[in-house]
């Protein structure tokens, strides 16, 4: 899932996020979900009431698990944080940018099984072989 202002990814403050866009980073998501064979819903929202929605939905429709940029809800994404509390599923929370390194702190990152920042890009990559190892666990 991607949360707001993502998807202006490429041109939305390259000095700071890259010159990758969005659709460069689906594509790249959904190459690492063809070559180790898992299917990948990829999920774009400005709105935290449909990122909730979608969540729900998604546990209701039995996915495995959730890697996540929620983007600028880390800062009061108080809903956010209580529908990743409730959902029986792994969460993984990415960032392109290291949030601490800028300050940042999120409130959704408590209810993660673990974070990655900082890595621009392949932040995503790190997230979904995050993802997979905690598959792989009982």
């Amino acid at each position: 899932m991607q949360g707001p202002n993502l998807s202006y990814l490429g041109k939305r403050e390259p000095q700071i996020y890259g010159t990758t866009t969005a659709a460069e980073i689906d594509a790249m998501c959904q190459e690492h979900a063809q070559e180790h064979g898992y299917t990948l819903e990829i999920f774009y929202t400005q709105i935290e009431g449909d990122a909730i929605g979608r969540i729900y939905e998604a546990v209701e429709a039995g996915i495995n698990g959730l890697v996540m940029n929620p983007a600028a809800m880390i800062f009061a994404g108080y809903a956010l944080r209580d529908c990743l509390r409730a959902i029986p599923i792994p969460y993984v929370e990415i960032h392109l940018t290291n949030i601490d390194q800028r300050g940042m702190k999120s409130l959704t990152a408590e209810t993660a099984r673990g974070m990655i920042t900082g890595f621009g890009p392949h932040s995503y990559i790190l997230g979904l072989d995050a993802m997979l190892e905690l598959l792989k666990k009982p």
